[in-house]
């Protein structure tokens, strides 16, 4: 035993840590909030966001162990994910990269590497895919719900709290790097408005934006072409996707729709009626000088887009609109959005 220190209870230890955390978490806040520079302020900010992990249904319909492996990423996913990053690079742009921790597990992580190296931003994404709302141990993720044993007597939130806390340890062993933002996995109508203490928990672990919203929308009767309704719905979905300031501090990005996942899986949609989808919006965005987050997965996207239609789309669009729009960060959008908060 070290007796160099003097004895503490643990009481008097939490105490000190916790007003440690707060000073920590009032100077990230206060950082976030600084005025960002004039002329992003005036434009219209389109992301470029791809969530880096397994999905169910893809890469045919009959594909659901991934529930189980979410951070398994196969060969072809991984591919899609550098060359998309590689594309967008040379158009003097970012993507920003949202990483199931699991991922690290795996022997090679040159591909995450490279995309580090060329500038491309990485958020933390929980270790397992894990629902960071859930009060049940049995709402958590599949995997927990198969392997009960994993919960090792926690209480959900702490499970939830470690899943975030060893993807940023993974991030930081493998790569070198602390992750830049968090993203739930799974989108929520009201975001995080209901749940101080999920914010809390955010706060506490050093994170000052989250993007948790998605708003709800019409996607149409499955396998059936997209009417004009839907799209209008997603138009006005664009509007409730805008980032803002909880009052805890904590800044929400949301993501904007319609999702890859959503579209493909949720109504089996056409890859035209998801381009026309994402460039009407992008278009609101531009118009309206406001945000919009293109929400993707290379494990879907890249079997319904192989050749990166969608991406290439946005690219031009903003390219198009000169000084009106610029490809940016999630934490620029979160900079903005702390210096000026929505009412």
């Amino acid at each position: 035993m070290n007796r160099s220190c003097p004895d503490i209870t643990r009481r008097e230890f939490l105490a000190g840590s916790a007003a440690v955390a707060g000073l920590s978490v009032s100077a990230n806040l206060a950082a976030l909030a600084q005025t960002p520079d004039a002329a992003v302020d005036q434009k219209a900010l389109i992301a470029i966001t791809l969530d880096f992990e397994m999905s169910r249904n893809f890469p045919t319909w009959e594909d659901t162990h991934w529930d189980y492996e979410k951070g398994n990423l196969d060969d072809a996913t991984k591919r899609y994910a550098l060359e998309a990053c590689r594309r967008v690079k040379r158009r003097g742009a970012v993507i920003h990269g949202f990483v199931v921790g699991r991922v690290f597990e795996q022997e090679n992580v040159d591909w995450l590497r490279e995309i580090v190296d060329m500038g491309h931003p990485l958020g933390n994404h929980t270790y397992d895919h894990v629902n960071v709302t859930a009060t049940r141990p049995e709402d958590i993720q599949f995997r927990f719900h198969r392997a009960p044993w994993l919960m090792r007597d926690r209480a959900p939130r702490e499970v939830i709290e470690d899943n975030i806390r060893l993807t940023t340890l993974a991030m930081k062993e493998r790569l070198g790097i602390r992750p830049n933002g968090f993203r739930t996995p799974g989108g929520f109508n009201e975001g995080l408005n209901h749940r101080p203490d999920i914010q809390k928990m955010l706060l506490g672990l050093g994170f000052t934006w989250v993007s948790s919203r998605y708003p709800a929308h019409e996607i149409g009767e499955p396998g059936k072409p997209v009417g004009e309704p839907v799209f209008q719905s997603i138009l006005a979905a664009q509007k409730t996707a805008q980032p803002y300031r909880y009052p805890s501090g904590l800044v929400e990005v949301p993501m904007n729709p319609i999702s890859d996942i959503t579209a493909f899986r949720g109504g089996r949609w056409k890859l035209d009626d998801f381009i026309e989808a994402t460039r009407r919006s992008v278009a609101w965005a531009i118009e309206h000088g406001t945000v919009f987050d293109f929400l993707a997965h290379p494990s879907a996207l890249g079997i319904r887009d192989p050749k990166f239609r969608t991406i290439d789309m946005i690219c031009d669009m903003v390219d198009q609109a000169s000084d009106r729009a610029q490809i940016v960060d999630l934490s620029t959008i979160a900079r903005r959005a702390a210096a000026h908060p929505r009412s």
